[in-house]
């Protein structure tokens, strides 16, 4: 026999075996381990989201103290407030001072910084939903070559034995798609959400640009007055003789 021929038949022969042996019990537990981990981030997005939620009454204060009082009563006003559109808000009016050009950069980098923050957990959640039915399917892949297999060995069960093992196999490709139905539904639910607060938060942004902007233009126009000279004096009236 060829060598080469031979060593092939080896491989096969030692995958083969290694693959009867771990089955595809296994996957359903890695499946059942992931799906608890998925949970315990949903979860705890979920809570990050509804908290900095809580604090939007604040928000609207903040940004009518900015109109009404200034900088310093905005950032009183905002409290305590976590969202991403108060985090903006206290990034911009922090930085009054430094010009409406350098707060588009702190809003910009703000924004960014905060999207980071609330995608956390969010690219294990999907990942789990993309590729959960082919660890499904994999498993389901190892049951039906451990069913032929033993068909192989006994094939006085006959066909019965071949059904039973590859019902058992599919188990593994309906639990695959079971988490990842959720999963992905979840997903798409956090990724709208972090888009949306991060337009809400480009939104507040610009409110306060447009106020620092309108500030400058009111004062520049109160320091034009005041240096726009007096009226010239009238020339005195020719005496009449």
């Amino acid at each position: 026999m060829d060598p080469t021929a031979e060593a092939s038949q080896t491989i096969d022969a030692q995958l083969l075996d290694v693959m009867l042996r771990v089955g595809s019990r296994w996957v359903l537990w890695l499946l059942l381990g992931l799906s608890l981990v998925a949970v315990a981030v949903m979860l705890e997005r979920a809570w990050f989201f509804f908290t900095a939620r809580l604090h939007r009454k604040d928000l609207d204060r903040a940004l009518a103290a900015l109109k009404s009082s200034g900088p310093k009563a905005a950032l009183e006003a905002l409290g305590k407030a976590t969202s991403m559109e108060a985090a903006v808000a206290r990034s911009c009016i922090d930085n009054v001072g430094e010009g409406a050009h350098a707060m588009e950069e702190h809003l910009t980098a703000t924004i960014e910084s905060e999207r980071l923050r609330y995608e956390r957990g969010l690219a294990f959640i999907g990942t789990l939903g993309n590729n959960a039915p082919f660890v499904g399917l994999f498993g389901t892949v190892l049951g039906i070559i451990r069913a032929f297999h033993d068909l192989a060995a006994n094939t006085a069960q006959g066909a019965a034995a071949v059904m039973a093992g590859i019902a058992e196999a599919l188990v593994a490709t309906g639990v695959g798609l079971l988490v990842a139905l959720p999963a992905v539904a979840i997903y798409n639910l956090f990724s709208r959400y972090v888009e949306t607060s991060a337009a809400e938060s480009l939104s507040v942004g610009h409110r306060v640009l447009a106020w620092v902007k309108g500030a400058s233009e009111r004062g520049a126009q109160a320091s034009l007055g005041e240096a726009k000279p007096d009226a010239a004096p009238k020339a005195p009236e020719a005496e009449v003789r």
